[in-house]
């Protein structure tokens, strides 16, 4: 029989993607999602109420080991697009119904790990067409994970609502386009502004509404890259749950490259 705790295994893979192999070691990691808690700290946008986790109730009685039940067996009430990490396709803003579970076909990409401070622009500060040509100067990937600055660990709580965060500018994601990046990841609760009366140009210019419509394309949100995380290439896991919805909460996995 063989003993797996004196057996060192072999983690390191070889992914193909681009016409390229890529080697990374699986053992490694780095998550940038935001985990959902039932909790009122739990990061928050689009003025809604906190997510729930909550023991299921039958007969008057909750479904909790604690209280006497066989099985902990919790009901969860919650919004993908606004509790925290989440992918979502061209179907958050069209009349026709698009399921991420049946648009996002493909999970490894190769991925550029790039950190941008927002630009004040007026009342506003914006990640301009100029700043996302210098951080992708002579670079090709398929997704492109975006760092904003300041980066804290205050974005896992942060409440947004009302905030006006930083946003992408209609041009600069037209730029995304024209540079083939078909997943885009962010930091921030929405690549378009808060509050901009349901224009939603920057999500309109990524699916290329209007034009032929990118429905492989993918918008991931509330994202956290911690500072220890260098800017680079990596190879980017981009894991949803199975939902049949415009959008998923989702677990995007970076991985070094090794070669």
């Amino acid at each position: 029989m063989l003993n797996w705790r004196e057996k060192e295994i072999d983690l390191i893979a070889t992914i193909k993607q681009n016409s390229r192999n890529y080697r990374i070691d699986l053992s490694k990691a780095l998550d940038i999602s935001i985990p959902l808690r039932g909790k009122a700290s739990n990061v928050n946008a689009w003025y809604v109420d906190s997510p729930k986790i909550e023991p299921h109730i039958s007969d008057g009685r909750k479904v909790k080991v604690s209280e006497g039940a066989s099985v902990n067996f919790n009901n969860i009430e919650f919004n993908p697009h606004a509790h925290g990490t989440h992918t979502e396709c061209v179907g958050h803003i069209t009349k026709d119904f698009y399921s991420i579970n049946k648009h996002l076909k493909k999970f490894f990409f190769l991925a550029e790990v790039v950190t941008i401070a927002p630009e004040k622009k007026e009342n506003d500060f914006v990640i301009s067409k100029k700043l996302m040509e210098y951080v992708l100067e002579g670079k090709n990937c398929d997704a492109l994970v975006i760092r904003t600055l300041p980066n804290t660990k205050g974005k896992l709580t942060r409440q947004y609502s009302h905030t006006n965060p930083p946003y992408i500018s209609e041009e600069a994601m037209r730029f995304l386009v024209s540079k083939k990046v078909e997943h885009l990841l962010i930091d921030l609760p929405s690549v378009d502004k808060e509050k901009d009366n349901g224009t939603l140009a920057s999500h309109k210019a990524f699916w290329q509404i209007g034009g032929k419509i990118r429905t492989q394309a993918t918008i991931t949100e509330f994202i956290y890259v911690k500072n220890s995380i260098k800017d680079g290439p990596y190879l980017l896991n981009l894991q949803v749950a199975p939902f049949e919805n415009d959008a998923s909460p989702s677990r995007p996995v970076l991985y070094k490259i090794l070669n």
